[in-house]
């Protein structure tokens, strides 16, 4: 059985391993869905739980399509732009119910999607992940001040399963980020709703 430390650096070594796809890999061409789900399958391979996993499927992007998370394809091709906004999904969607990625997409698919607006999609996806680096070294000191924290929980208890008490504190100790972080997330996205709901009547005067 692994010891908590060793667990420790099996978590930073995976960290290491993550990376987004950079916008220059994205075909400057329109794909067809098989070439799609190749593409993000191939390129976000690493960030799959289980090799046998599926990054996207047909059914999903038909799914983000009906839910009007993605603009309807151009004679079923899509465009960069389509690729794009398929990779934000996939971060989001283990996070964030389909409702409330709709409603934080608003703003990219309306003024955003097509070429030539201003700034392009790509301009944003490039921006946002030009953090990356800061943010990733941000995180790793951050789950060594929570390990460390862990571990000297149960300080003086003598029993067989302390290791396991410990990583369970661990565990919980990255939890409650998680479960914060997204207590915060729906609270924007809620006042979001409400702004949008608010200025229904104002665009309906204008129309």
């Amino acid at each position: 059985m692994k010891s908590n430390d060793e667990r420790l650096q099996g978590i930073l070594d995976r960290l290491e391993s993550l990376s987004y796809v950079k916008s220059a890999k994205i075909p400057n061409i329109e794909l067809y869905m098989d070439q799609v789900t190749t593409f993000m399958d191939e390129n976000l391979r690493k960030a799959k739980r289980y090799p046998e996993d599926k990054v996207l499927t047909k059914t999903m992007i038909n799914n983000y399509a009906k839910n009007n998370l993605l603009p309807p394809p151009n004679k079923k091709k899509y465009s960069r732009e389509h690729i794009l906004l398929l990779i934000f999904i996939y971060y989001y969607k283990n996070l964030l119910s389909i409702n409330d990625i709709e409603q934080l997409f608003l703003p990219l698919t309306e003024n955003h999607f097509e070429s030539g607006s201003n700034p392009t999609l790509q301009k944003i996806y490039e921006e946002i992940f030009s953090l990356e680096e800061s943010q990733m070294e941000r995180l790793k000191q951050d789950v060594l001040v929570k390990y460390e924290k862990s571990q000297s929980t149960f300080a003086d208890l003598e029993c067989e399963d302390k290791e396991y008490l410990q990583l369970f504190a661990f565990i919980c100790e990255l939890s409650f980020d998680v479960y914060l972080k997204k207590q915060m997330i729906e609270n924007i996205i809620d006042q979001m709703r409400e702004e949008q709901e608010a200025e229904l009547p104002e665009r309906k005067k204008k129309k």
